[in-house]
């Protein structure tokens, strides 16, 4: 399977075995190769240079995320969507790659792409996490489809907590996911509770232009009026 880089060729794209962590969660190790990583560090800093940047969000019990996060296609915020910026200009475009690669995710992962007529894959968060950064316990449930949720990690390894439907506490598993990794939670694990609780500093590889921190590209469908096929 191909997807396309920046410059309109192709990425690389190999990945060892499925491994499925829940019903409908499947880790797909090692999926993008070197050079595939290395474009999207590229994009994921031409993504973050503007004109939101990476943003700290503030959430409603007033904690600030020690994520950074830029969006792309929706802007997110705790915890809605909108198509403008807080200043009213509007949000970067989707970019079409990320909607390819996010199909190509879900077939590498489930054995079949998505079915036609699934809601188009439009939105995409661009999360960067230091040495220090982390993200609780949470759900993926301001879209209103149902699409699989498509996770790919550059730079540093994280551990990965995926847990239940119903809780922010166990049973969950612990997943380490490199970079390169794919992962995608859909069906019955479509609602479950996720975090990052540590990345582990140092583990990026070499060569992809991110010798420090972990980018993370999850691509979901938002299922809101206006999404374009």
């Amino acid at each position: 399977m191909d997807g396309m880089n920046a410059a309109g060729g192709s990425l690389d794209l190999f990945g060892g075995a499925p491994r499925e962590v829940a019903p409908g969660a499947v880790h797909v190790p090692g999926w993008l190769d070197t050079a595939a990583q290395r474009d999207l560090v590229a994009l994921c800093r031409e993504w973050a240079s503007g004109p939101a940047g990476m943003r700290r969000h503030r959430m409603p019990r007033g904690g600030l995320m020690s994520v950074r996060m830029a969006a792309l296609g929706w802007y997110w915020e705790p915890y809605r969507y909108s198509r403008t910026l807080p200043d009213g200009s509007p949000v970067r475009p989707f970019p079409d790659l990320l909607g390819r690669l996010a199909r190509e995710g879900v077939a590498a992962a489930y054995g079949s792409p998505p079915a036609p007529g699934s809601p188009p894959y439009d939105v995409a968060l661009v999360n960067f996490y230091d040495a220090e950064a982390k993200m609780g316990m949470h759900q993926d449930r301001d879209e209103r489809a149902d699409a699989p949720v498509v996770s790919l990690s550059l730079g540093d390894t994280c551990v990965f907590r995926f847990g239940n439907t119903e809780t922010r506490t166990r049973p969950y598993t612990d997943v380490e996911l490199a970079s390169g990794d794919l992962f995608v939670f859909g069906g019955p694990s479509r609602l479950a509770y996720h975090g990052v609780p540590r990345t582990r500093p140092g583990t990026a590889p070499p060569g992809i232009g991110l010798e420090a921190g972990r980018l993370n590209i999850t691509v979901r469908a938002s299922g809101l009026p206006g999404a374009e096929g």
